[in-house]
């Protein structure tokens, strides 16, 4: 495969950005319009959403891990490198877009024209805004026939201060106007700050596993340049390594002499574990360090579900399939478990229930395992009061993740639960019936804003238990499907907080015990024992499935036992025999 020579771009024909929005706005589509205009795929109708390769992404048609691509383009006599990163656009995936903004100098703001402004937009504008990105609004789909470009222009208007004459009207799908976002690209978005004739800095911003080649690393040179061959350290774990490959992603790899600054490409040099390539590392020069890249705030778990084999032999296989999908997907974070009921496996940690049921659903697909996952909680904190157990823990704050280990009310002087920022983006003609439903779920109203005469923003403070479950479902049926959700780490709150167990026959369940407020106790109790009572089958004694918190039963279903049939033997046979045994 012939190695293209990099050098032939220097830092002032270099453009990097992304392309951000709500989910369906439409995103995916556009990249393959420009991948096309710049000829790095042939123009067919094949093409649709070239960059979501996992099956996962294209059974839901939904974009999970953000993918970068290399443009040629020329443009008034000058050729230019455009590195294009596609980001996902559901809440849950959040951090992949807030990582790949930190390898762009700009972004492509894509806007439905049908949909208007909805909450991821609004959450990603000013994910980019923080970053101090140059932005391109975009308004999609101008060819269906409701579209309301206007309005949606006013809509940016308003919210994003950006003026109408700035907009682009395009439509993805059949290419209009799409040429002029490049040109766009080109004039709007500076090219990186950076200088070949600097020492190598490398900033890690993805990381994908090959079973062949081991980690492949994608990387953004801030500096200098990196070439086959060379020695280069990382300096988060202080390791060397010798790099085997460089080259630019076309979506698909193309393997070049060198990478020069300002430059978005992959490396492969030998790393054996994902950990290794930690995201927002940086990589230098094996004896000229640098100062190192700010890097990423961790990914935040806000999910927790324990994870089992379905069978007990299955669990080494498990364990190696767990260990390569984390490979690729960092941002889970997995610690050992074991119950009495299901035996050995794991808690692992999401960011989100979305996030949960993909990472599910790509066990199966890629790894072929089926599993038991229990249901999902969210991370508590406890502020422990007793000497003895903060002498036991060694700190006086701990985290609950598992409801088998929350402590015990007499040791502990406040219990905190993590809580969110929500912004809802409505029609307003539902705001009566969302705000009760908000209101159901404890949240507290911060903001009301309305976006234009009939669209209104809504920010309200949310326990994260209370969304977690089925808030976007409830959400989604009472609006028509109109209303928009997206939330941010708000910190935590303390709350009045306590266990409740479940009881079948006596026996507590500990795969059924779950830490709830104190105000839903009762109703949740009771729905729980009603599940139940649907799902245990009848045996030939009694079962009582009580709900308890503490000693004090708060609900009850009895299971009525299957009675013997006396009558049973009295067919058939002489009568005399039948008399003697019905009496």
């Amino acid at each position: 495969q012939e190695k293209l020579d990099m050098s032939m771009y220097p830092v002032e024909s270099i453009r990097n950005f992304s392309i951000i929005a709500h989910v369906d706005h439409g995103k995916s589509t556009l990249a393959d319009r420009l991948l096309e205009i710049t000829g790095t795929i042939s123009k067919t109708d094949r093409n649709k959403q070239v960059l979501d390769k996992l099956q996962v992404e294209r059974e839901r048609g939904i974009t999970v891990k953000a993918q970068s691509a290399s443009l040629f383009y020329s443009h008034e006599g000058i050729n230019y490198l455009l590195n294009l990163v596609d980001t996902p656009g559901h809440v849950d995936f959040s951090y992949e877009v807030s990582r790949s903004l930190s390898a762009c100098q700009g972004v492509i703001l894509v806007v439905d024209a049908n949909e208007g402004i909805q909450a991821q937009t609004v959450a990603n504008f000013y994910l980019a805004f923080e970053a101090q990105l140059s932005i391109i609004p975009v308004i999609n789909k101008i060819d269906l026939k409701n579209a309301d470009p206007e309005r949606v222009e006013k809509q940016i208007e308003k919210l994003f201060d950006i003026p109408t004459d700035e907009c682009i009207r395009i439509s993805a799908k059949q290419g209009t106007n799409v040429e002029k976002v490049l040109q766009k690209v080109i004039e709007k978005i500076p090219p990186p700050q950076c200088n070949t004739a600097d020492p190598l800095k490398a900033l890690v911003f993805d990381s994908t596993f090959d079973h062949y080649r081991g980690v492949i690393a994608n990387i953004a040179l801030f500096g200098g340049e990196i070439t086959k061959g060379q020695k280069i350290v990382s300096a988060h774990t202080k390791k060397r390594y010798e790099v085997n490959e460089v080259g630019i992603l076309t979506p698909n790899e193309q393997p070049t002499h060198k990478l020069y600054a300002g430059q978005v490409g992959y490396l492969i040099a030998g790393m054996k574990e994902v950990t290794e390539a930690q995201i927002g590392d940086t990589l230098f020069l094996y004896k000229q360090p640098v100062e190192p890249l700010p890097g990423f705030k961790s990914a935040k778990p806000m999910v927790f579900a324990g994870m089992y084999p379905i069978d007990q032999t299955e669990y080494n296989n498990l364990k190696s399939a767990l260990e390569r999908l984390t490979l690729n997907d960092s941002s889970v974070t997995v610690h050992r478990d074991s119950s009495l009921a299901l035996g050995a496996g794991w808690r692992l940690g999401f960011l989100g229930l979305l996030h949960m049921e993909v990472f599910n659903q790509r066990l199966e697909q890629e790894y072929n395992m089926s599993v038991i996952l229990t249901a999902p909680t969210v991370p508590y904190k406890a502020v422990l009061s007793s000497a003895k157990l903060i002498k036991e823990y060694g700190k006086d704050q701990i985290t609950i993740i598992n409801p088998a280990q929350f402590p015990d009310k007499l040791s502990v002087s406040e219990y905190l639960e993590p809580t969110v920022l929500g912004t809802i983006v409505t029609p307003q003609e539902y705001i009566g019936k969302i705000i009760t439903l908000c209101q159901d779920r404890r949240a507290v109203q911060k903001d009301m804003l309305y976006i234009d005469e009939n669209r209104v923003m809504l920010k309200y403070l949310f326990p994260l238990n209370e969304i977690v479950v089925d808030f976007y479902d409830a959400l989604k049926s009472l609006s028509s499907g109109y209303a928009s959700f997206d939330y941010e780490d708000a910190g935590y709150q303390s709350a009045d907080l306590i266990k409740m167990d479940i009881l079948v026959n006596g026996n507590p369940v500990e795969e059924l015990a779950t830490i709830i407020h104190k105000d839903k106790a009762y109703a949740a109790g009771k729905l729980l024992c009603e599940r139940l009572k649907e799902t245990i089958p009848r045996q030939l004694f009694e079962i009582a499935i009580q709900a308890a918190i503490g000693k004090k039963i708060i609900a009850r279903e009895t299971l009525k036992a299957y009675r013997k049939n006396v009558v049973a033997k009295c067919y058939g046979g002489d009568i005399t025999r039948r008399m003697k045994l019905l009496k």
